[in-house]
């Protein structure tokens, strides 16, 4: 399946060609989403799909677990960096 354009043209991805992009198991991007690490977009049928954004965030995953951070680690590293990029994209529409 080729990537689904969301609305703003994105391309959206279905969970076996994310899988496949950043070199991880189906199984590890669902557990990744339980936890909380990503949020993927549904379909009204419940499919997931996975923007550059997703691919981004596991790509980033997939560095910090070789690193040797366990699961609870890169939420809190993830989060302190969203919290960094948030405060950036604040200040700079001052």
């Amino acid at each position: 399946m080729g990537p689904r354009r969301h609305q703003d043209h994105e391309p959206l991805f279905a969970i076996s060609v994310a899988a496949n992009l950043v070199s991880m198991e189906i199984q590890n991007l669902r557990a990744y989403e339980k936890y909380g690490l990503v949020s993927p977009a549904r379909t009204a049928g419940g499919t997931r799909l996975y923007s550059e954004h997703d691919l981004a965030r596991l790509r980033r995953i997939r560095i910090l677990l070789a690193e040797g951070l366990n699961l609870a680690g890169i939420s809190r590293v993830m989060a302190l960096e969203d919290e960094r990029d948030d405060e950036k994209r604040s200040r700079s529409k001052e």
